[in-house]
Parts: structure tokens; sequence; C-alpha cells
């Protein structure tokens, strides 16, 4: 059987020359283009040959305008594309949108006869979808397609839907071009009204698609019942879950995990616990995510025992528990007053335990006040490890101080070392803030010579805390001497020391040296605070010297430093005691233009006032939204 021609030519006659022999033809020759192929139902089947010549022209990395590349080419074969071999052509580019894109115009307004369909618009849908694009680059598509006159398909309005455009106007389309909504057009359009929160909206459509015969996916179930439990909607929930069952469509982990927290939420024990039962009969495998669930939500019903019992199964399946369950742990029992069961929750995830989870239930357990059980969990963790988290010991030792032990915080502090952990000036300023507070100031001596000797330096909040504490207790001299240290020192002092000094020199009667530090301080460059003006005022004020008291405030406002309502109430406490009534009551009509607002220690001055003025003045307490009045009968 003679073997067919891989490739028909045609030709045309372009000279003829006479000779001896007969005459002799020139026949130009070029090949034929193919015919067009069609499938069975009479669609034209793309051209693979001609999609693979144009996506190669067009990815050309050596022509400068792989575009007119394309033009010529289609030119020269006295072809057209048909849109299905566009399609293609953008599937084959779609890894670089920009060119896609710019095939897609190109095509539409360069190639003669050639008009785009709905296929190639989903195509470019497509290319928009998977590259997260907003969802108005999708609506001026679909106005193109309507100026084209091209009619979208189910597919279309899938994938409008899909990208974020809204819905209604979905849906309005698929009514224009007379399309039926399929099941996956509804799955979609439920699952963006819960994506937009829209949670009932959602609800009625799953409505509307379970009347017509339509089903969901376990996925979209999930996601459906998830919202409804969110939003508080319970019985529409356990309604899709019955649907649920119905429709063949077999719960997983997750769905039961979805209702055992929403029963739980709702205070529907038997219901969460009915769950429960059955997730287990239909051998489910609980997850980390669906014991935690379970847990929370026997937990929030009060059922201590049986979240011991879950805990108990959690750990025998090899579940190992994470932080959200140890703070759920700590939660139920904090809130059962069962703390004290803490060690049987260590024991039985005692397989399980480590250093990061030690440390979590210590700084959980201080920042929520209960710094005796952080302390037995401290010292569990102590004899578990020989090194010691950092964290976990600046937290008990933040506890200790607030709890006014400072014996035990400073032994701790001591015995960081041993743990591995380096002291530092911080944890230092912990301890002596909280010896400072309750004025166990020989401790805070003791404590700063073994700091030195333990090589840390002591910075500015170190000698700002001493320096005030020393103060607090009338030791003006070891107050002094730190300063000086100070001073001397590369830590240099602040405003805040400044303030400390001059109270403690104010409160101790040394007037003079108090207001020399005063003078020195802003020499130096630093600018006192309404918190200086008013130590001074108040140390002035009480040593009977207020006319000095009322020059340092006139010279406070006059360097644009503020008074609150603080160095108001100081200096009209100071006139009031000397008798001079009619400049208190001036000095209380400027705090209120102001517009300060006096407080209670304010009007028990002026009702001192009252009692020592020759004039009849009322004050009186309105209700609470106009505050206190003081007018003049």
């Amino acid at each position: 059987m003679p073997r067919r021609p891989a490739t028909t030519y045609a030709g045309r006659i372009a000279a003829a020359t006479p000779s001896p022999s007969g005459p002799s033809l020139t026949v130009t020759v070029s090949p034929t283009s193919p015919p067009t192929p069609f499938d069975t139902r009479g669609y034209a089947l793309p051209r693979r040959h001609l999609v693979c010549a144009v996506a190669r022209i067009l990815r050309s990395p050596v022509s400068p305008s792989p575009l007119l590349d394309l033009a010529d080419y289609i030119g020269s074969l006295r072809v057209t594309l048909t849109a299905a071999e566009a399609s293609e052509v953008i599937k084959a580019l779609a890894p670089d949108a920009a060119l896609a894109l710019g095939f897609f115009r190109f095509a539409a307004t360069s190639l003669p006869g050639f008009r785009h369909d709905a296929f190639s618009y989903n195509r470019i849908l497509v290319l928009l979808f998977r590259r997260r694009a907003d969802p108005a680059e999708a609506v001026r598509l679909v106005a193109e397609m309507e100026r084209d006159g091209v009619p979208g398909n189910i597919s279309t309005v899938n994938l409008l839907v899909g990208m974020g455009v809204e819905v209604w106007r979905c849906l309005e389309l698929a009514e224009k071009w007379g399309l039926k909504l399929s099941g996956y057009t509804y799955k979609c359009v439920v699952q963006a009204h819960l994506r937009s929160r829209e949670v009932w909206k959602g609800f009625e459509m799953y409505e509307k698609m379970r009347r017509k015969g339509y089903k969901l996916d376990i996925f979209a179930y999930n996601m459906l019942l998830d919202a409804l439990a969110k939003a508080g909607m319970v019985d529409q929930a356990y309604h899709v879950f019955k649907d649920m069952k119905q429709n063949n469509c077999e719960p997983d982990a997750y769905t039961y995990t979805i209702l055992i927290r929403m029963s739980g939420k709702a205070g529907n024990t038997t219901i969460c616990l009915s769950f429960l039962e059955e997730m287990v009969s239909k051998e489910c495998v609980l997850n980390l995510i669906a014991y935690n669930t379970v847990i929370e939500a026997l937990g929030k019903n009060k059922m201590v025992d049986k979240v011991f019992l879950m805990l108990s199964k959690m750990i025998e399946s090899g579940c190992q528990p994470n932080q959200f369950t140890y703070s759920v742990m700590l939660d139920i029992l904090a809130t059962g007053g069962q703390l004290n069961r803490l060690n049987e929750v260590l024991d039985i995830c005692s397989g399980h335990l480590n250093m990061s989870v030690y440390s979590y239930l210590v700084k959980s357990l201080c920042k929520s006040g209960h710094a005796s059980e952080a302390h037995n969990v401290f010292c569990r963790m102590w004899s578990s490890y020989e090194k010691g988290d950092r964290d976990a010991f600046v937290s008990m030792l933040e506890a200790l101080c607030n709890a006014e032990k400072t014996a035990e915080a400073i032994d701790l502090l001591h015995m960081m070392p041993e743990k591995g952990i380096a002291m530092d000036v911080g944890m230092y300023n912990m301890v002596f803030s909280a010896l400072g507070k309750l004025k166990q100031v020989s401790f805070i001596s003791n404590l700063y010579d073994k700091m030195k000797a333990n090589g840390v330096v002591p910075d500015v909040f170190t000698y700002n805390i001493m320096i005030s504490s020393f103060g607090r207790v009338g030791l003006v001299d070891k107050a002094s001497e730190l300063f000086e240290e100070m001073e001397a020192s590369s830590c240099k002092p602040d405003v805040i020391t400044y303030n400390s000094l001059i109270n403690c020199l104010g409160k101790n009667g040394d007037l003079d040296k108090a207001h020399m530090l005063f003078e020195e301080m802003q020499d130096k460059g630093y600018n006192p605070d309404v918190f200086t003006y008013s130590i001074l005022i108040e140390s002035f004020g009480k040593s009977s010297k207020v006319d000095m008291a009322c020059r340092l405030f006139d010279q406070m406002i006059a360097e644009g430093c503020v008074p609150n309502i603080v160095t108001y109430n100081i200096l009209l406490d100071c006139l009031e005691r000397r008798g001079r009534t009619a400049e208190a009551h001036r000095l209380f009509e400027t705090l209120k233009q102001q517009g300060l607002t006096p407080d209670s220690i304010t009007y028990s001055i002026l009702e001192k006032l009252e009692s020592r003025s020759q004039r009849n003045v009322r004050i009186r307490k309105p209700n609470r939204s106009t505050g206190w009045v003081v007018s003049p009968v």
C-alpha cells in the first residue's frame, strides 16, 4: 500500500521555458493549511500546532514586539484563530499574567474576524481569580462582555461569585443571560454570603438550594454549621446537621467539634454529651482541636470530673496538649475554685510537660494573681530541670514582690545563677521597688552591696528608687550620698532623680538645700516639671513660707509649666492654713478658668475656707452630670 504524504502541497506555474526536449515549467509550491478539525458535536477543535506556534512567538525572549510578530505570522498563513484556540493560548501563557492579558486584548482588536466567546472570557477570569485580583477588574471584564454582546455561561457566574463580586449582581447576570443555577453555583453563593458575614442570607440561600434538590459537600456543610454556631443560630444549625445526615453526607470530626462547641456555649449539656458519644461511636479520630473544644465545653458547664476524664483520654490517645489546652484547664479550675487540683493536671500531662509549658503556667498564674499556685508550679519546674526559664523566673520574682514576700524574692534572686540565669539590673530594681514601698531600707542597703559585688551596674532607675526609698523614711544623708555617688558615676541624674531628692529634703525641713538643688537643676539644663514645683510649693507652704510658695507658683506659670489639680490643691491648702481666704477664692476661680475639674480634696479645703470667711459662701453638690459648683450667695 503506498504511503500517504504527511503534508500536502499546492503549487502554481510561475514560468514556462521552451526547450528541444519540451517546455520547462517553474512551479511555486507552498503547503496548504490543514482544515480546522471538528469534534463529534460539530464544534471546532483547537489546532494544536497553531496554538503552540502562537505561544512560542509570544514567549520569544529576543523579539522586541512579539504581538507584531504574531500579527505577521497569522497574516502569512491567511488564517484566523478561533475563540477556543485563543483560550488555549491564554492557558499556555498563564504563568505570565501580563502577557496573557496583552494577547487577550490584541486578539479582540487586531485579528481580523476574531471574536471572544464566554470560554475565552472565563479563561481570563480564572487568571484574575488566581492572581487574587480586585473584584472591580472582573466587573470591568463583564462590562466588556456585555458591550460586545457575548453572553456568559454558568461558569462565568461561578467565577464572579468566587472572586467576590456582589452576589446580587451575579444572580442578576445569571437571570439576564437566561441561565439556570447549578448546585455548584448555589454552593458558591452560600459560601460567598458566609464569607461576608451575612449568615442569615447564606442560610436562606441554603434553604432555596435544598428545595431545588441540591446538596452541599462536607466542607461547605462544615462552613455553614460553623457560621451558624458563631452567629448563635443554634436551631438552624441543628436543622442543617439533620439535612446533612439525610443527604448521606457523613459528618467528620470537625462537624462534631463545631456542634459540641455550640452546644456547650449554649449550656445544652445533654446535647453536648450526645454529640460527643455519637462522635466516638462513629470512630471519628479526635484531633487537638476536637479535644480542646470538648474540654472547654465541659468546663463551661462545670463538669470538672468529665474534663479530667477527657484530658486523660487525650493523653492516652497520644494527642499532645498545647498552650490553649492548659489555658482552658487553668480557667476551669480557677472559675470553679479548684486550683488545688492543678497538680492532678500536671500528673496527667507529665509526659508532655516541658520548660515552655511550665513557664506558661507560672506566668499565667502570676498574672492572674494566684501567687501561691504559681510558686508550687515553679518549685516543680525547679526540681525537674537543671536550667531555668528566664521569663518564668522574672514572673515569679514579680509575683513575690507584688505579694510583699520580699525575703522570698531576695532568696530567688540569689538562686538564679544556680539555674544558669544571669541576674540583671531590672531584676534588682524590681526587688528594690518592693522593699522601698515597705520601707525596708536596711534590706535595700545590703542588697545594693551584693548587687555591686555581683558585677551588676546600677542604672538611673536603681538610684531613683533608692533615693526615693531613703527619703521616704527620712534618711536624708543616705539619699544625698547616693545622689553624689550617681553624679560621680557614668549614670547621670534625670528630672525624676532631682525630684526625689528635692522631695526628700523638703519634707524633712531642709528648704534651703531643696531650693538650691532646684536652682542647680535648672543651671544644668534640666526643666522642672509640675511635680518639681508641686513638691517645693508644698514644702514652703507647710513651713509657713506662703509668699515663697506663691512666687514659685507664679514662676511655674511664667516658665510654661501648667499646674494640675494637685498643684492647685496644695497652694489652696497653704492659703487656707494661713487664713488668706480672699487669695484662696481667687485661686479657685483661676482653677475653674483653666478648665480643671475640682476634686473632693478641693472642696474639703473650700469647706474649711467657709468657716473662716466673714462672707457667706454657699457650697452645694449638684448631680453627677454637673459636678461640683461653688457660688456666692
